[in-house]
């Protein structure tokens, strides 16, 4: 890996953690917008950013833990990092396939991985129901709604991005 591209996954990683952690009220628990989220739309124009997002979102989760904001503790820098790491990398893996020009398959990853992942996680920390499945459902369901809002933000912000040389691969 290159010194260039360390750098830009640390961007990456500490643009994801600054921005979650300053918006830490809506970022953490059950009813949550990660804005954050947003740049697990990046692998659409920049492989690497996989890891920054994903390293962003760990290091987010961690300190979130640390300094008491994010509810769920350190489970969340496991959980909530293997679901953005799915959600980045199949959102590369599925870059190419749009309708209408939108990659639509790409934007559902982050939503389906958080849904899955994080709303197991709270469904189970913090049943909203008698019925762990019922619970794992309407958490999930929140988060979905949440990632629905950061992907949209997301694709924005990467149309914009893929108009300038700031990532490696647009000069």
């Amino acid at each position: 890996m290159k010194t260039k591209q360390m750098a830009y996954i640390a961007m990456i990683a500490a643009v994801y953690t600054a921005v979650s952690l300053a918006l830490a009220p809506i970022s953490f628990g059950m009813m949550q917008v990660r804005i954050a989220e947003a740049l697990t739309m990046l692998p659409l124009i920049y492989e690497p950013s996989i890891w920054g997002v994903t390293l962003g979102c760990f290091l987010t989760n961690l300190l979130g833990a640390m300094t008491g904001v994010n509810p769920t503790g350190a489970i969340d820098a496991v959980v909530g990092t293997l679901a953005t790491l799915g959600a980045a990398y199949f959102t590369w893996k599925f870059r190419d396939r749009k309708i209408k020009g939108v990659p639509v398959l790409s934007m559902a990853m982050p939503v389906i991985w958080n849904f899955v992942l994080v709303g197991t996680e709270l469904g189970v920390l913090f049943p909203v129901s008698d019925h762990v499945f019922a619970s794992i459902l309407i958490n999930g369901a929140w988060v979905a709604v949440g990632e629905v809002v950061a992907v949209i933000l997301g694709l924005i912000l990467v149309r914009m991005l893929a108009k300038t040389k700031l990532f490696p691969e647009n000069n």
